[in-house]
């Protein structure tokens, strides 16, 4: 199981590290808006993550054809463990290298135009500016950082892993079947 897990989580990740790089300084620099943005963004963590259900199917192939749930979903998770591990410091290493100077501000900024071209009130826009100063003051902490960002790919992982497993659990016929289809 390990070596199933390693190598298709570390694709996984490269993967979701790859897209992650190509796309946020596209994002950044105004070529693909805040809201496109977050399509591909989502787009690229489950295209990373289909290398989950191939991983379950490639561990169920090589132990002889039959995987049960758990076991499907252990190496999923694991799977997306690792996936999840690439994205975040992949994101870590942009955020705090200042490969994107301004990315939060031009996303506050964004927001804001958004609620004025929707009619929001002034005491809105006020309240949404300072939950975006707070926000920011958030994400400047490594840790607090790595927490958020892990919660964006791990659920789409999690729900590809338990679809996965669910899809791909096979067991092994028993006697009683075996019997039956002879007769």
């Amino acid at each position: 199981m390990k070596k199933v897990v390693i190598v298709f989580g570390l694709i996984s990740g490269v993967i979701s590290s790859a897209m992650m790089f190509l796309t946020l300084p596209l994002i950044n620099n105004g070529t693909i808006n805040f809201d496109n943005g977050l399509v591909f963004g989502y787009t690229a963590i489950v295209l990373s993550f289909l290398l989950v259900f191939f991983g379950i199917r490639s561990y169920r192939e090589n132990a002889g054809g039959t995987i049960s749930f758990g076991r499907a979903f252990s190496v999923g998770i694991l799977i997306t463990l690792i996936s999840c591990v690439f994205y975040v410091a992949s994101w870590e290493i942009i955020y705090f290298s200042d490969m994107m100077p301004g990315h939060i501000d031009k996303w506050a900024a964004h927001e804001i135009a958004a609620m004025r071209t929707k009619g929001a009130t002034d005491a809105a826009i006020a309240a949404k500016k300072v939950e975006m100063e707070k926000m920011k003051a958030m994400l400047n902490n490594p840790l607090i950082n790595a927490a958020m960002t892990f919660i964006e790919p791990f659920p789409v992982g999690l729900l590809m892993t338990l679809v996965s497993a669910a899809i791909l659990r096979k067991r092994t016929p028993t006697i009683a079947a075996g019997v039956a289809q002879a007769v």
